[in-house]
């Protein structure tokens, strides 16, 4: 299904309809033929699958009308950006699977009980990547750690994707992008680790990462994209 914004016409598409996808990179809004895609039913999308299925029979089966309830109070506050960028309310469903399949993910303990901060958390802009190992195929992470506790809500930690490696000329990158792992900012709050590449890279690959910040209640941010780097042979 896509999303098309009308105006003097067409202003804006997102998504496929009848065999052609709409999307935009920098240069612009394009249209391509949509081709189905492969599915491999790697290991990793098995895995994110039996944790959504589970999460939505949860929903129905196990959380009280008044936990629901919560859950949906917050989502009728709480904005977030469709894929044209507007301003839209997701369902509080949409929110417990959202959480929820982030922290099974990490994987911390699951939250049946919904934020009571009405907002999303913010991004977290000191997080970079500040090396890589071309040996150990790992890159290490950085990011401040004050204010971790602020506003009443401690963050659970910072999620960390990587994308499929690139030319080191590429300056824009939509996908894919796979899971790493995340900095716990319950172990002490170091700011500092080495995670394991999710896709193997090479000397002179640029790599772009997104991340997503949780808090110990449940929100989750948007996500965002560090600076890319270009890998280096190892010193």
């Amino acid at each position: 299904m896509a999303l098309v914004k009308f105006g003097g016409g067409i202003v804006k598409m997102s998504g496929s309809i009848a065999g052609t996808t709409f999307a935009r990179n920098r240069s612009g809004d394009y249209a391509r033929s949509w081709k189905n895609p492969v599915n491999p039913r790697s290991t990793r999308q098995e895995a994110i699958r039996a944790i959504i299925s589970f999460l939505a029979e949860y929903w129905h089966t196990v959380l009280t009308p008044a936990e629901r309830a919560a859950w949906k109070a917050y989502a009728d506050v709480v904005a977030m950006k469709n894929k044209l960028g507007d301003s839209i309310l997701l369902t509080g469903f949409n929110h417990f699977i959202r959480t929820n399949s982030a922290i099974l993910t990490m994987p911390e303990t699951q939250l049946d009980t919904a934020p009571t901060i009405l907002s999303l958390p913010e991004k977290d802009a000191t997080l970079a990547c500040s090396a890589e190992g071309i040996a150990a195929q790992t890159f290490t992470f950085t990011c401040a750690t004050a204010g971790w506790a602020a506003n009443g809500d401690s963050k659970l930690g910072i999620l960390l994707y990587q994308g499929l490696p690139q030319l080191a000329s590429r300056n824009f990158f939509a996908g894919p992008y796979r899971y790493m792992d995340y900095i716990d900012a319950t172990e002490g709050a170091a700011g500092t680790g080495d995670y394991a590449a999710s896709f193997p890279f090479a000397v002179g690959q640029k790599i772009f990462f997104k991340a997503r910040l949780i808090t110990t209640s449940g929100r989750l941010s948007e996500a965002w994209s560090p600076d890319p780097l270009v890998a280096e042979a190892d010193a």
